[in-house]
This record gives structure tokens, C-alpha cells and sequence, in this order.
């Protein structure tokens, strides 16, 4: 997220929570344009337009599924008539100007629109019609599934890509992984399992398809989160917002700080912050863990930073987005951590992934030890957290780093409840274990960055050795 889209999705913002009866339109029809504006130029030819219109398109099928049939069929009907214009206004601008001002490149011919329309409302017409019976949702979410591993999957991703460019007409020789960057697919991958999985469970409120895409491609989370819940979503969506003046300075606020953390701080620190390009140029132990300890710093500014933002143009919107951090450096132990840095991503793994394991585990015919359980259930879950960044063995040690470490704090918290509990007498030495854990917490976490700054296992081996003053 640039300046630029910053200042257009407030004055987006401002304008949905300004004019209620307008808000659904406006966020839906702004999500659909900001997928195309905010999607980066790619070498396939055409990509950056279809990629796009596969979120549109995706997250409109995806509704037509998990919808009920019943009433609001002309307003639906209108809204796909929207949806269906919106796309082809984009297509058209390639006749406007010479150069393309809401995608990245020159539209494809307008016929392949056309025709990329024709195929899609079939598809459309075909999942509504369809019931939405427990195996054809559960295949939805595989086949999303799947989409995420060959784009996480350096090796899956550049078979795709050399595919991609033999169908555009182009060499496949130089086909990259990097070929095909689908902005907020991540993002938009997760909430549209999360409605799936609610349809399947019986939780998924109702609601239409002009509400379900302005959910799924609500512009100031649309690229990098937080992870809102739909239920939660619609709750602000179809109330009644304050009035601007009192929405305002808060938004503001929380913008503010967003633009600072993220492009003052977070930036800032991007040349000091350990890479793989400064990784093996750095010989002396203290500077490793100075760049480390950057690098640390520019990771949470970043991501909390975009919190920022996304919040403050959320609230402007009327819309109130979950937090996404609180704090997580300064908290006493791993689970503590956990539960305020990145929390949207952590609570969605566990009302999805940890939660189902774990009882299955409970309630299964052989009985199973609780430590087992745990112990499975958090690395599992951590793994998966590590591998959603990327499929490499990076991914997964910096995941199974954590969920080890996670299941250590969890036998020594039930190993010392009895004795933490008589630090509430003594005040100073409860003081002193408080900031013990948080020392050890932070240098936990931070060493745990090592794997996910770095490319390959070799290059973060040495990083180590050369931490602890080891030859690296």
C-alpha cells in the first residue's frame, strides 16, 4: 500500500461512512477497483488483469454457494449486473489512455473480456443452483486450498507460471514463481474458507452479494488484513455510522500513526534489518544481533503500521476492523505473544485448525495424552502458520520454533502455576519473574526471526553460530 492508495481509500472511507444509504455500494464497487489498481505489474502477459478479476470472480462464486435461495433475487441480480459492468469499465479503459491508469498494463482485448464474463456467469448461475450440501462446500474449500499450495510452492508456482506464459504466447523459459503475485489472495483465501466452513457449520448469517464482496475486498484490509470475521462485519456494515466528526479524529489518529510506523520506522530500519543480501557480510557477532534486533523492530513496525492504517480507514468507513497487535515484545511469556502479535491469523488457525485437532484428539476412541495433544496440536498449527508465508523449510522450522516453544510454556505453566501463585505476596519478586519472562520471551521470538529472514537453512545455521560467537 502506497501514499497514493492511502489518500484514495480515505477519501473512499470518508465518503462511505458520509453517505449510509450509499456505504455497501460504495465499498463494493471501491474493493472491486482497488484489486485491479493494487495489483502489481507482472511479465505474463495479461495476468495483472486476470488475476484480479479471479478474486472478483472467486469471491462472487464462492457467495453464490454458501448463499440461501430465497429472497433479495433482483437486488442480487443487480449487484452481479454491477459486479459484471465494473469489470468491463476496467477492460475498457484501455481505450481511454495510452496509459493504463487502474491496472498496471494495457487491459487484454475486450472480446477475451467478454467472453471471461460469459464463462463466469455460467459459473456463477451454476453454484447457485447447486445445493450447498456438506461435500460440495468442503470441495470449494480444497480447491482454494489447493490454489494456495501451488502459489506458496516455489516449484509449483514456476510449473504455473511457465504454463501461464504458454497460454499468453510467450516463452516459458524465463518463467519465475514471482510470475504470478495475486495481491490479497492470501487474505482473501482465508475469509473465503472462513464463510465456507460457517456455511458448513450452520453459522454463515445471511446476507447478500453486495455485502459478501464488499467483506471480502474491503479495500483498507483487502491486501494485508486484519482477518475480520463476516458476522462481525455485517454487524457495523448494516448499522447506522456516527457521524463523521466524531469518526474522524480517531481515524485520523490511527493513521497517523500507521503512515509513521510503517514509513518512517518500519522503512527506516529496512537497511539495517538482517537479509539474506547482508547475512553473510556481517562477520562480528554484535553486529549480527544488531541487525537481528533491526530487523525485529522493522517486522513488527510494518505489519503493525498497515494495522494502523487499515483500522483508522476502516473507522472512517464505519467499519471497526479487529486489532491485529498489542504490545507482542513487551508480553511475559510465548502464549502471551501469540496472543497479540498477528492475532486475527492466530485466532483464525485456532477456531479452524488447533481447535478441531485437539478435540478430535480428546473425544477419539484411544485415549490420548493431554501433553501429546498439546504438543501435537501446536506444532501442527504453527507449522501450518509457518508454511501460509511460503512452502520452504525456513517457513516450517520458524513455525516449528514456535510451536515447540509454545508447548514448553505450557508444561512449565502448569508445572509452576502453584509457585507463580505465591509471587502475588511478594511484590518485587513478581516484578522480577514478570520481567525475566518478557527478556526471555522477546530474545525467544527475535532468534526465531532468523529463520524467517533468511532464505535456506545453511545460510540461518551460519547466522547462528555466528550469534553465539561461533565461525559462521
Amino acid at each position: 500500500m502506497t501514499l497514493t492508495h492511502i489518500l484514495v481509500f480515505a477519501a473512499v472511507s470518508l465518503a462511505a461512512g458520509a453517505i449510509p444509504r450509499a456505504r455497501k455500494w460504495i465499498l463494493c464497487a471501491a474493493g472491486i477497483l482497488a484489486v485491479y489498481w493494487m495489483q502489481p505489474a507482472l511479465p505474463v502477459r495479461n495476468l495483472d488483469f486476470w488475476l484480479p478479476t479471479g478474486s472478483v470472480g472467486l469471491a462472487a462464486c464462492v457467495w453464490a454457494l454458501t448463499a440461501g435461495k430465497g429472497g433479495g433475487r433482483r437486488e442480487n441480480a443487480a449487484a452481479a449486473a454491477v459486479v459484471a459492468a465494473a469489470i468491463l469499465a476496467v477492460a475498457l479503459t484501455r481505450y481511454v489512455a495510452a496509459d493504463p491508469f487502474l491496472t498496471p498494463s494495457r487491459p487484454p482485448q475486450t472480446e477475451w473480456v467478454l467472453i471471461a464474463l460469459l464463462a463466469a456467469g455460467a459459473l456463477f448461475a451454476s453454484a447457485w443452483m447447486i445445493p450447498a450440501r456438506r461435500w460440495i462446500l468442503a470441495a470449494a474449500v480444497a480447491a482454494i486450498l489447493a490454489l494456495f499450495i501451488i502459489l506458496k510452492t516455489d516449484s509449483l508456482a514456476q510449473a504455473a507460471a511457465g504454463f501461464l506464459r504458454r497460454a499468453a504466447g510467450q516463452s516459458a523459459e524465463f518463467a519465475s514463481p514471482l510470475d504470478i503475485r495475486w495481491l490479497g489472495f492470501s487474505y482473501i483465501a482465508f475469509r473465503l474458507i472462513h464463510t465456507l466452513r460457517d456455511r458448513m457449520t450452520g453459522r454463515l448469517p445471511e446476507c447478500d452479494l453486495r455485502e459478501f464482496l464488499a467483506y471480502i475486498v474491503f479495500p483498507p484490509a483487502v491486501a494485508a488484513g486484519p482477518i475480520d470475521r463476516i458476522e462481525r462485519f455485517l454487524k457495523d456494515l448494516r448499522a447506522a455510522p456516527a457521524p463523521i466528526a466524531e469518526l474522524f479524529p480517531p481515524g485520523a489518529e490511527r493513521i497517523a500513526a500507521g503512515i509513521f510506523k510503517k514509513f518512517v520506522l518500519a522503512d527506516g530500519l529496512a537497511v539495517l534489518a538482517l537479509s539474506a543480501a547482508n547475512a553473510d557480510q556481517i562477520a562480528a557477532g554484535p553486529w549480527t544481533w544488531f541487525f537481528l534486533y533491526a530487523y525485529a523492530l522493522r517486522i513488527y513496525f510494518d505489519f503493525a503500521g498497515y494495522t494502523d492504517i487499515a483500522v483508522g480507514l476502516g473507522r472512517w468507513a464505519g467499519v471497526t476492523l479487529p486489532e491485529n497487535f498489542n504490545r507482542p515484545y513487551l508480553q511475559p511469556n510465548l502464549t502471551a505473544f501469540w496472543n497479540s502479535w498477528h492475532m486475527t491469523l492466530a485466532q483464525w488457525f485456532r477456531s479452524y485448525f488447533f481447535n478441531p485437532l485437539t478435540r478430535a484428539l480428546r473425544t477419539g476412541s484411544r485415549r490420548v495424552p493431554m501433553g501429546l495433544i498439546i504438543l501435537a496440536g501446536q506444532l501442527a498449527t504453527m507449522a501450518l502458520i509457518g508454511l501460509w508465508h511460503g512452502v520452504s523449510w525456513n517457513f516450517l522450522l520458524w513455525g516449528c520454533w514456535h510451536g515447540f516453544g509454545l508447548f514448553v510454556h505450557n508444561r512449565w505453566s502448569e508445572w509452576s502455576k502453584a509457585r507463580v501463585a505465591n509471587l502475588e505476596s511478594r511484590p518485587l519478586a513478581k516484578k522480577t519473574y514478570t520481567a525475566v519472562g518478557t527478556l526471555a520471551t522477546f530474545h525467544f521470538v527475535v532468534l526465531g526471526w532468523v529463520w524467517f529472514a533468511l532464505p535456506s537453512v545453511a545460510n540461518s545455521a551460519r547466522v547462528f553460530l555466528r550469534l553465539f560467537g561461533a565461525s559462521g
